[in-house]
Parts: C-alpha cells; structure tokens; sequence
C-alpha cells in the first residue's frame, strides 16, 4: 500500500459576505530567512567591512585583481556575501539580473562555490584542477569560491599549490575561513588576505532598524539595541535571532519578548538587584536575586550582571555621554545615574568577582550558595572597602565605593 502525504494545512477566512472561504497553502510557499533576504548584493551594500570593499572595487576598477585572495573572519561577518559580490562584479560588470541571481544563488556555470567541510579530499581538489583548464561559458573568468577551507585534508591543499601558484589566466581562487591558522603557510602565501573583522554593534543596530522598518514592523529601541549586542558582531547571528522574534506574531517587538524567549533575566530585575548592592542591602540582594533564578540559571544572571557592570564602569569613568555603551535614550539615562552610585574601581572588584564566582559555578555541587554568597559579597563591597582602608590605616571613606556628593 502507498502512503500518501498529508494535504497543505487549510485556514479558514471569513469571507466579506458569505461563509467562510478556503485558503490551500502550497508547501512550496517556503519563507526565505532575513539574512538571505537582506544579504549584500553590491560594494556599497557592506555593512562592517567598508575598508574591504573599497580595496576589492578599486582593484578591479584598476584591473589589478589578484589570482587567489583569502578572506578570514567569524561567522557571519560578510565573507562568503563580499565573495559573490566580487564575483558578480568581475564577471557580470554591467549587473544583469539573471547572471546576478544566478551567481548569488550559487547556480552559476562561471562561478562555483564548493563547501569544503564535505569535498575535503584530494580527489576532490584534483577536480577543481582538471576543470579549471575549461575557459568560462559567459563570464570572464572561472571564479571558485572554496568555504570553510581549512577543512582541506592536507594532501588536497598539496594538490592545489601548483595551480594556485600559477593559475590559467581566467582562473581566480576565492577562500574563505573562519580559521587562518590551520590555512598552511604555503597556501596563505599565494594569497591575498583580508581579515574580516567581527561588525560593531551600532552598525548592526543600524541595520536591523531598516530590516525592521522595511518589514513594516515596530520595535523597542532597547530591543533592536540588545539583539545587536547578543549578535556577537556576527550580522546573520542577529539577523537570526530578529527572525526568531518576528516569527513570535507580534506586531511590536518588546525587550520583554526577547527576554522570555532566550530565558534572559529580566532587566529590571537586575536593576534592582544591582540598586541594592549599592545600598549595601544583602537581604533585598538576595531577595532580586532568588525571583531572577525562578526565571533563569546563575550562569546566565552572571553574565548579565558581567554586562551591567561593565557599562556602569565605563559611564563611570568616561562620563553619561560616551559611544563605549550601547545605550540608548532612557536606558542609558537610567543607566547614568546608577553609575553615580558607584566608582569605576569599585565596579571593576565586581566584575572581577562576579567572572570568578561566574567559572566556579560550572564545576560545583553547590551553586546556589556559591551564587547567593555572591550576592552577599557585592553587597558588602564597601564595607570591606571601608576595613581594607582602616587596615592600612587611613580613614574610611564614607560610603565606601559608592560616589556621594
């Protein structure tokens, strides 16, 4: 007997006057993910790598386009996007649609992308070599644009010297890694390389603001300012995650959802927390921090509070006005004046305790003391500021670490 697949799911729409209508979905209806949808497609389009680009465009504006280039960087920095660019530019100068969405597609005769993760051999190095001879059906050159190469047995990277070294004419070698160190010498010194560097968050920000508002959807300025941030300097990890929170359904994306979504601990929670260190309150300390665990790990309040405490050190030092936080209208205001509270040596202390307590954590069969003890000690930061101070014997400063006026 043969089964049959399941028919589309159907949705039932009220119709305007009569019953209500039927709407098939076709299973070939797929969506295309943000980072495919909004990816790169020309020079000016780069976001995070513009020094980059610039080199790339005006080496091919003055015909001196290398063989081979290496292009290095983590994931989601633009390596494989400013790839295809290139090679759209090289071989499709006057930007035909059809070649256009053919090469960034991954579908051109001309330009062949090869994953190296899983044509790692040497046979499948001694193909790229035996077709390379071929001239190009329609472009100018054969580009082959080799990913995660790293992954290259050695004997295949030994195959590609030759023809690397001294490549037919229309023959360029694109590579890109996420690992350079394991890219042998040899192999790098043939190359041209560009290190790729991880984007800034504002620039990222920045981005997901048009993604945003092109998607006609509204957002927190707080919210698209923590997905930048969580994004890691990686576009697409951003771009993933604002997918994951558009899928959710809601037209107004809220700091609030992302939390609940990524089981982050709730800022004002932390806020509150961090307030009553400052007032040297244990109890209310332990108090913030036991409704935050009812939420989330220790591990991950840790690593928020790593990031609070960093941004109150720097506002503390360099004054509510500075471009090191990723802050934006109240939460940086609310964030300044927090920071009055304390001094940047004292929030350095609490950082340095708060990564210790932070890697202790993960081997021990005790965490929730380890974490509450924490709590405590951030607490009484000042007061035994104030007995560090009478031990060497100076006076103590009033409020110990925190700033009065």
């Amino acid at each position: 007997m043969i089964s049959r697949p399941p028919f589309p799911p159907v949705i039932r729409i009220p119709g305007p006057t009569s019953g209500p209508t039927e709407k098939r979905y076709h299973p070939r209806m797929a969506y295309t993910v943000l980072a495919r949808r909004y990816r790169s497609r020309t020079f000016d389009e780069v976001v995070g790598q513009e020094a980059i680009a610039r080199t790339l465009k005006a080496a091919i504006e003055q015909g001196k386009v290398a063989h081979a280039y290496l292009f290095s960087g983590t994931r989601g920095v633009g390596k494989t996007s400013m790839a295809r660019i290139f090679a759209n530019t090289l071989n499709n100068p006057d930007d035909t649609p059809e070649i256009a969405r053919a090469i960034f597609s991954g579908q051109d005769t001309d330009v062949v992308e090869i994953d190296a993760a899983s044509n790692r051999g040497v046979d499948d190095a001694r193909e790229v070599i035996a077709n390379s001879v071929y001239r190009p059906l329609r472009g100018h050159y054969k580009i082959y644009i080799i990913d995660e190469v790293h992954m290259l047995t050695r004997e295949a990277f030994n195959a590609l010297l030759k023809t690397m070294e001294e490549p037919p004419e229309h023959v360029k070698f694109i590579l890109c890694t996420t690992e350079p160190h394991k890219v042998p010498p040899t192999i790098q010194s043939r190359c041209q390389r560009f290190d790729f560097r991880n984007i800034p968050a504002d620039q990222i920000e920045g981005h997901l603001r048009h993604v945003i508002e092109t998607e006609g959807l509204d957002a927190e300025p707080e919210l698209v300012a923590a997905v930048a941030r969580l994004g890691n300097g990686s576009m697409r990890d951003a771009l993933s995650l604002l997918d994951r929170l558009i899928a959710a359904g809601e037209q107004t994306l809220t700091l609030g959802l992302l939390e609940s979504m990524l089981g982050l601990p709730d800022r004002e929670l932390v806020g509150r927390l961090i307030d009553a260190a400052a007032e040297g309150d244990a109890g209310a300390c332990l108090e913030q921090g036991a409704a935050l665990l009812s939420r989330t790990s220790p591990d991950q309040i840790c690593e928020t509070l790593l990031d609070r405490f960093r941004d109150l050190m720097v506002l503390s030092a360099c004054g509510p006005e500075t471009d090191l936080v990723d802050l934006t209208g109240d939460a940086r205001q609310a964030e300044a004046a927090r920071a009055a509270k304390f001094d940047a040596a004292g929030l350095v202390h609490m950082i340095a305790l708060t990564e210790s307590i932070q890697r202790s954590l993960k081997s021990s069969s005790a965490p929730r003391a380890l974490f509450d003890a924490l709590l405590v000690r951030l607490a009484l930061t000042e007061k035994l500021a104030d007995v560090t101070a009478l031990v060497a014997g100076k006076p103590p400063v009033p409020g110990g670490n925190a700033k009065k006026s």
